[in-house]
């Protein structure tokens, strides 16, 4: 089903300077102080290219930075058609972890057609930022992060195969992950990777406005006659990661209830018992406890913090309560734990709709739960939930239904470095 192909990659010369030094995180996670700490320690980072900053005027000068940079040599297209392995070894969970999968060109499909899939919302303005920029240079700068169903393994060990020797690339990013990647430019093994993919579906991990913007930049070409289907700008670049790597790790992503109109936890909290057993915890590290046990028996799970050190671990005595509510989604998708959460607590009893939750009006994320606990303690919101992470088999069998989830019901660790390699797919 997936149609992979090799490219000509694009990345840094020696010209540029250390690689380490040119290399950043994704764009949306990273702050304007941080952006120019990085334009300090080299002009060439990509993330002047990734994240522009300005007025109008932004996109244009990215893409004449682009020009300047391939005419300077700063950046060069590899002179043969190649896959990239990727490798990221990195501490989670107490634990030393070591994630790989490698990078290659996908076509281009609509979700419809049940190939690609996506798992989450998202939003329109993030995707227009990403169209523009991509209206004027014509590059993917970083990787969508997607998933395969690789049960036998078959597929993992031709990658894992290509990667004994020396890495082409090395980077250790601020977190203390290292990023490796090995050029394969050997005709055969990418022939048999890429025609291991022809019955595989894709579950995007990570990546869901890039993904949406590049179908929609190609068709924009089409229409206006600049493109065909098959030119470049018909595949986007991916890391491929099979669905069961031991390294795979998802966060939690906790909200934040802020701004209403009126707060009664007590009154709150009474509500929740119709829907659920509550315990209060006493301390932090006995509210992760309770929930790590209710993951462990898949049981569905939250804690509300409503400061001053009070929390309570809400566990769902009926699991079809949800299903009773949502009769036309699936069973995957009603039994995840974020929709437990905004179906029966945040739009039933505190009254957040669905446009109040897209738009944050009521409603914001994080990864940190110390930054959940302190905007209530420090803050002033109203109150928090902590989660437990979703399982990748949720997100694959939520995807499979042709259903996304709320945004924001995942966060992907680590995440995939931009600047190891890029993707030139045309001239503006």
């Amino acid at each position: 089903m997936a149609e992979l192909k090799a490219f000509k990659g694009m990345r840094y010369t020696a010209e540029g300077g250390e690689l380490n030094t040119l290399v950043c995180p994704p764009y949306d996670i990273i702050s304007d102080a941080q952006r120019e700490d990085y334009i300090a320690k080299n002009p060439y980072n990509i993330i002047r290219l990734e994240l522009p900053k300005g007025g109008d005027e932004r996109y244009s000068q990215a893409g004449d930075t682009l020009d300047g940079w391939l005419e300077k040599e700063i950046l060069a297209c590899d002179g043969e058609d190649s896959l990239y392995v990727y490798e990221m070894q990195f501490t989670a969970n107490g634990a030393r972890r070591s994630l790989k999968g490698f990078v290659s060109l996908v076509k281009l499909t609509d979700f419809s057609e049940g190939i690609v899939l996506p798992h989450e919302e998202t939003l329109s303005k993030a995707k227009q930022d990403r169209f523009d920029l991509m209206s004027e240079t014509f590059c993917n700068f970083s990787q969508i992060y997607s998933l395969y169903m690789d049960e036998d393994k078959s597929v993992y060990s031709m990658v894992d195969g290509c990667s004994a020797g020396v890495p082409d690339m090395e980077v250790t990013d601020g977190d203390g992950t290292v990023h490796r990647m090995w050029k394969i430019s050997d005709s055969e093994i990418i022939s048999k990777l890429t025609a291991a993919f022809a019955d595989k579906k894709l579950y995007i991990a990570d990546g869901h406005h890039r993904y949406e913007t590049a179908l929609n930049f190609h068709k924009s070409l089409c229409v206006n006659g600049k493109a065909v289907p098959g030119d470049q700008s018909d595949y986007i670049m991916m890391m491929l990661v099979n669905m069961e790597n031991p390294g795979l790790v998802v966060f939690p992503t906790h909200r934040i209830v802020h701004s209403l109109s009126e707060f009664d936890a007590e009154k709150i909290l009474g509500e929740c018992k119709n829907y659920f057993v509550i315990a209060e915890a006493p301390d932090e590290g006995r509210m992760q406890a309770a929930l790590n046990k209710a993951y462990d028996d898949g049981k569905k799970a939250f804690a509300m913090y409503v400061g001053a050190g009070k929390c309570y671990v809400m566990t769902l005595k009926d699991e079809n309560a949800v299903k009773r509510l949502l009769p036309d989604m699936s069973d995957a998708y009603c039994g995840l734990d974020v929709t437990v959460l905004h179906s029966l607590v945040l739009e039933r009893i505190f009254g957040i709709d669905k446009e109040n939750m897209a738009n944050q009006k009521n409603l914001s994320y994080t990864r940190s739960r110390e930054e959940a606990l302190q905007a209530v303690d420090i803050e002033g919101a109203d109150c928090s939930f902590i989660l437990n992470p979703t399982k990748v088999s949720e997100i694959r069998d939520v995807a499979a239904a042709s259903e996304k989830m709320p945004q924001k019901s995942t966060y992907f660790y680590p995440k995939l470095i931009t600047g190891l390699v890029m993707n030139k797919f045309g001239e503006r």
